[in-house]
């Protein structure tokens, strides 16, 4: 006799107006208000983390239950991506709509953590969008791709302060979706779906019919 399946209940949750009442819906820029929009997310058991589209970074902390702002230095661009990882310490990438991508290495009360909030830039490889970023595990390597089709590798060294960024991939249509673990980057395009063996600089497509 077949079992009977379970019913399945849906879960309304309420805003987190606690974290949206901590983010300006205007800023003033000289004689202009200009509106904030939200344009990026993500979150882990630490932090919630939302990208805007004045170029500011918003970290929610959510044990200390305290907003903090980061942003680029220069131009307010809107960002496009934000990717969290909680590894030995924790590190927030942010890409932007020109191409700009930063990491920040966030301070932390925890002994042998990190104390100062430090910022690697990964300079001037990508000229678009960026749209899809990856951390490894142990966050020493990053992986962005563009509305381009540019994938770059940076590999970080967090003791030392040093981003070297190099390009490692280009697809003929924009890229969607980048994952990696154990040396394998999986990389989705508007076209197709591949697997980057990062040792080899090899490529195996995932299936044999474009996406249409």
């Amino acid at each position: 006799m077949a079992s009977v399946a379970s019913p399945v209940i849906f879960k309304e949750f309420c805003p987190l107006y606690y974290v949206l009442n901590a983010i300006p819906t205007k800023v003033q820029k000289g004689f202009r208000s200009i509106v904030v929009y939200l344009t990026a997310l993500d979150t882990n058991g630490d932090y919630i983390a939302v990208g805007s589209s004045i170029g500011m970074l918003y970290l929610y902390c959510r044990h200390l239950n305290q907003m903090k702002k980061y942003n680029f230095e220069g131009k307010c661009e809107s960002i496009t991506f934000v990717k969290l990882l909680s590894c030995f310490d924790d590190l927030v990438a942010v890409g932007t709509a020109s191409g700009r991508v930063a990491v920040f290495q966030l301070v932390s009360s925890l002994p042998g953590r990190n104390k100062q909030l430090r910022r690697f830039d990964v300079a001037g490889i990508h000229k678009s969008s960026i749209t899809a970023l990856a951390w490894s595990p142990n966050g020493m390597k990053l992986f962005s791709g563009d509305d381009k089709g540019k994938i770059v590798y940076s590999a970080l060294d967090l003791d030392q302060g040093i981003c070297n960024s190099s390009l490692v991939l280009e697809e003929p249509s924009s890229i969607v979706q980048l994952d990696y673990n154990q040396k394998v980057l999986l990389v989705s395009t508007l076209q197709r779906t591949l697997l980057f063996y990062t040792e080899e600089k090899s490529v195996k497509q995932v299936g044999t019919q474009p996406r249409k």
